[in-house]
């Protein structure tokens, strides 16, 4: 594909993108999101998506985690509201699956996946909120490797789904990579009826006809937690009502001019996910 067959967003663009706030607004007006994230050594994932939506906009976030480190998560975080699901081993069991089914009404988006693990609580999870929830849905992380031997859910959606997979990932998910990073991605998210969101070196957003081709970040930001923070920041904005290839798109470019005035006044090496939700109300002004 040529030059012209894709857009690179810059930061006025982005910010015209990004709803009003409703002056008469109150907290339910900017979207009410749940995140199910979070097992037992993997608490951090949960924290930072949470506060990736919450420094993005989200009225109400919404966190469930595994009751053993419900604790944790509590006392880590303020603004949302924490609550404990049922545990298995650190992680969701089968029986959480329930509680969330109750969880998923009225919420204007979903994230699975941060930090989750692997488990058959993972998947049963899952399977309940692609199939349930009538609202768009973000996967990440283990979200997705769930999600790839459950491709017959992803096809039969009918509310928005978006993926944002590193390179492992993606080829879990059945894509194929090479030297055309954005056709592999245009490729998978047609075949899914997904956005896919293929992070790396200059990360692409597609819908499958449309392309995004990201301008911002650097390699500072190649550090854990990181993706987590990414996911909460889109989350937030499809809750917010953005539409799901511009909410993915607008908040990579947000969270890359985050990483990079971070590494301008903390350089590569030091910088951490902390610092780029410190920074990033500043691009949002």
């Amino acid at each position: 594909m040529d030059a012209k067959s894709y857009r690179q967003l810059n930061h006025r663009e982005v910010l015209r993108i990004l709803p009003d706030r409703d002056p008469e607004g109150h907290k339910g007006s900017f979207g009410k999101i749940l995140l199910l994230c979070g097992s037992r050594g993997f608490t951090g994932a949960a924290y930072l998506s949470a506060m990736g939506a919450l420094r993005s906009g989200a009225g109400l976030v919404y966190l469930g985690v595994p009751q053993s480190i419900y604790a944790i998560e509590a006392v880590k975080l303020d603004e949302p509201v924490v609550f404990p699901l049922p545990d298995e081993g650190g992680k969701m069991s089968v029986s959480a699956a329930r509680e969330i089914l109750e969880k998923l009404e009225k919420k204007d988006a979903v994230l699975i996946g941060c930090g989750m693990g692997q488990s058959p609580g993972t998947m049963e999870v899952l399977k309940t909120v692609l199939t349930y929830a009538n609202c768009p849905v973000v996967l990440d992380a283990d979200g997705i490797n769930a999600a790839a031997a459950h491709k017959d859910l992803l096809r039969g959606r009918t509310a928005p789904t978006v993926l944002t997979p590193h390179d492992g990932e993606f080829l879990r998910l059945g894509g194929s990579l090479d030297s055309d990073r954005m056709t592999c991605a245009g490729t998978l998210a047609k075949e899914l009826g997904c956005v896919v969101v293929l992070k790396g070196h200059r990360t692409w957003v597609t819908d499958g006809d449309r392309f995004y081709h990201n301008p911002t970040g650097n390699p500072g930001m190649a550090v854990g937690g990181s993706g987590d923070m990414l996911a909460g920041m889109i989350v937030s904005f499809l809750g917010q009502g953005i539409s799901p290839l511009e909410a993915a798109a607008a908040a990579v470019w947000l969270h890359g001019a985050a990483g990079d005035l971070c590494e301008r006044e903390l350089g590569q090496y030091g910088m951490l996910p902390t610092d780029m939700l410190r920074v990033l109300p500043r691009l949002m002004k």
